[in-house]
């Protein structure tokens, strides 16, 4: 009996390969769909951590198939279908190997780099004197390279488009794209009383030749978010920001001497902590949704995704 998803090996009729990723495994069929399942495995500094988190596959799937849905007409997306709470079926893409990181806010990552001295990343000026957690005057736009395996390594602009990894006339499109969704994705955060902090985004090639945004959106996984309320005070007093992300996670670790480097030991996970962790993922769905989550039947989760997906390829 399977209550945590932490790997699947399914073959499908068509199928031509699995990809797993950190989190997801992502089945091609006949190079016309892609069947990406959200598993419940967890990473932080790019590394797998050794146990899966319940419904957090589930999370994920469902908050980025509501965003994928409600930013639609900004750009096209791969989405088609969700016939699974840990499922999303959509359009076969060759993805970019590059993530679009677009950072609002001074925090995490980048405000590690400033603190040791960094005053440009990924090409980007930062203005002298920031602080910690505050807004930038403009949203920044911090590339990485797409490791299959290993650490994401920031990349330029021009180092982008001088190596060949993206064509100028698609990266300037997929900029203007990564504006728009993060512009989209701040009203819908405000609306539910957060900030969208920082996130990133995946984009690929249809076989159309279209670009489309892949995979996830906006989830905790992939963004940040603080809440509005009462951001500005702490922000005076020299506070840290409550914030609605993954976040607690990575603190979690580095208090425990881990950011993923060589030697370094990940912190056993207690039960207890794994159960946490749980009900934060379920508290970010409803807080960044503003819908009550609904726990899908867990009893066996491979035969009910196996189902589910087989059942939408007879279908089709």
């Amino acid at each position: 009996m399977t209550n945590v998803l932490k790997k699947t090996d399914f073959t499908f009729p068509g199928q031509k390969s699995r990809y797993t990723g950190k989190v997801r495994d992502v089945y091609n069929i006949d190079n016309e769909f892609l069947a990406m399942v959200a598993s419940d495995r967890i990473s932080a500094f790019d590394v797998v951590l050794p146990e899966g988190i319940p419904y957090k596959g589930q999370v994920l799937n469902q908050i980025a198939a509501k965003f994928l849905d409600a930013t639609a007409d900004i750009c096209p997306n791969w989405k088609i279908d969700s016939p699974d709470p840990n499922v999303t079926i959509g359009r076969f893409c060759r993805i970019y190997p590059v993530e679009m990181i677009i950072r609002g806010y001074l925090t995490g990552s980048s405000w590690r780099s400033y603190q040791k001295g960094a005053r440009v990343i990924c090409g980007v000026p930062i203005p002298e004197g920031m602080k910690e957690h505050q807004q930038f005057s403009y949203p920044i736009i911090t590339p990485t390279t797409k490791a299959s395996e290993g650490h994401d390594e920031d990349i330029t602009e021009d180092e982008i488009i001088s190596s060949g990894l993206i064509p100028q006339n698609e990266y300037t499109l997929i900029k203007k794209y990564t504006y728009a969704l993060f512009q989209r994705g701040t009203e819908m955060a405000a609306q539910k009383g957060l900030i969208l902090v920082d996130t990133k985004y995946e984009f690929g090639k249809g076989t159309d030749g279209k670009i489309y945004l892949c995979d996830e959106i906006h989830t905790p996984d992939s963004s940040r978010y603080f809440y509005l309320e009462g951001y500005e005070e702490r922000q005076a007093n020299g506070e840290q920001q409550r914030q609605l992300s993954k976040e607690f996670v990575r603190e979690w670790l580095m208090a425990n001497d881990f950011m993923g480097k060589e030697g370094q030991q990940v912190p056993v996970m207690t039960k207890a902590w794994i159960n946490e962790i749980s009900d934060r993922y379920i508290e970010l769905f409803e807080g960044i949704t503003g819908e009550k989550f609904v726990k899908a039947e867990n009893t066996d989760l491979l035969q009910r995704i196996e189902t589910n997906i087989s059942a939408w390829l007879n279908a089709r």
